[in-house]
């Protein structure tokens, strides 16, 4: 993990950028701090670090409100990461689908999704490793937003994610339905009612399969793009009672993965 760069942004924040190994990341921590601070990592749509800069800095922001630190990669094949011909062929073809008003087949899903997850996920898991090194940043880790199918595998192999709050924006292959049974830590999950792009009764679906005791399901009327800002709020009243619970904190001491 090598620091590129630091800024101080108005209200204290430390921003770093970062490169993990060719991966580029983003690190913000509070401005001041006492003991190690828990990490929420921040998941994001595949549009790349720079046109998501705006939503996920004020994210961060947030979490840095609340005393926590928040982390962000690049995902495969964003940015300026190179690209791989399946996941552009998937994307041509969900392009065409979407613009002549057919269903997004399986196939399609399979092909967009799958191939990302299996990327992104060991990424994610790295980009822990290297992070919870520094000595400012102490867990224990969230996860919140992004590509929910990432999320969800987050979930299920990665023990030093104690809660998850998730965004049910994103098309899920089937397959990712048995892993949500295996879900376990508790789960904060948004859904846009009206969201053009999703599948409404899936959504509803993948949150009836997963399996965690706890879970809790916030619904809005609006598209994808009208999450009122009330919502942002629960969510971080969601982090604030998980990540400081301190059998959560004990969990993260064992620093190991399953």
């Amino acid at each position: 993990m090598r620091f590129t760069s630091e800024q101080r942004l108005d209200d204290g924040v430390l921003e770093r950028r970062f490169t993990l190994g060719e991966i580029p990341g983003i690190l913000w921590t509070p401005a001041s701090a006492s003991a190690p601070v828990p990490l929420i990592l921040l998941g994001h749509p595949p549009l790349g670090l720079h046109k998501m800069y705006p939503r996920l800095v004020a994210r961060a922001r947030r979490s840095a409100a609340e005393g926590f630190a928040a982390a962000a990669i690049e995902l495969p094949g964003s940015g300026d990461r190179p690209r791989w011909a399946g996941a552009e062929q998937a994307q041509a073809d969900l392009r065409r689908a979407m613009e002549a008003g057919e269903p997004v087949g399986d196939e399609i899903i399979d092909a967009l999704i799958l191939p990302l997850v299996d990327k992104a996920v060991p990424e994610s898991q790295a980009a822990l490793d290297a992070v919870l090194s520094l000595h400012e940043i102490g867990g224990p880790v969230g996860y919140s937003g992004g590509v929910i199918s990432i999320g969800i595998r987050l979930a299920v192999v990665e023990p030093r994610i104690v809660a998850a709050g998730l965004f049910a924006g994103s098309f899920v292959p089937r397959t990712m339905f048995e892993e949500a049974r295996k879900v376990t830590i508790p789960l904060h999950v948004l859904l846009q009612w009206d969201d053009e792009g999703n599948d409404r009764q899936a959504a509803l679906d993948l949150f009836d399969a997963f399996g965690s005791k706890e879970k809790t399901l916030h619904a809005n009327m609006g598209g994808h793009t009208g999450v009122p800002q009330f919502a942002g709020e629960d969510a971080a009243g969601f982090f604030a009672r998980h990540l400081r619970q301190p059998q959560a904190g004990a969990r993260r001491q064992t620093g190991s993965r399953r």
